[in-house]
């Protein structure tokens, strides 16, 4: 029974993270997908992206914002830095607007989908052939028998998710 438990907790160790030491190269692993040289980079900055849109929903700079800083702080063994980080992502919100998806039999709209794009700035001043500029976008539908406000914050809580997970995935998980 004691083997069992040893073994056990031995595969848990392993399974939440690795590293890889190959002489002067050290890289950790680990399954969230982030894989850092934490001996060269260990700082990150992160600008309060602000909204550059036409429309407007006041809290969506703030949850952004937050949920991106969060995202790495949780995520990473980097540290945030409000100037001179190894790695720096900054931006603004470009686009926030809504749209009929589909049309009922009626001829009206059946649904609606609500779409967010951010377009980020990435610096790595370890490796500057990671740099880029690139735009991040995600939408949600809802049913127009809905009001937009009262789906509102739940969309938009889905779509920073889903665009903090992309901007994360380009940026440190090099996929």
């Amino acid at each position: 029974m004691n083997i069992k438990n040893i073994i056990l907790c031995l595969c848990i160790l392993m399974l939440t993270s690795c590293s890889v030491n190959l002489g002067l190269f050290t890289a950790s692993y680990k399954f969230n997908g982030a894989s850092i040289d934490y001996s060269k980079t260990k700082t990150i900055q992160i600008a309060d992206f602000p909204i550059r849109s036409a429309y407007v929903w006041g809290p969506m700079a703030p949850m952004f914002n937050n949920e991106l800083k969060d995202k790495f702080a949780n995520q990473t063994k980097l540290s945030l830095v409000k100037r001179n980080g190894d790695l720096k992502i900054e931006g603004e919100i470009t686009q926030y607007s809504q749209r009929n998806k589909s049309v009922s039999s009626e001829g009206y709209s059946a649904q609606t989908e609500l779409s967010m794009t951010v377009n980020v700035r990435f610096t790595n001043t370890v490796k500057h052939d990671e740099d880029f500029e690139r735009s991040f976008t995600a939408s949600a539908p809802y049913e127009t028998t809905q009001s937009l406000s009262a789906v509102q914050d739940e969309l938009v809580t889905q779509m920073v998710k889903e665009i903090v997970d992309q901007i994360f995935n380009a940026t440190v998980a090099n996929w």
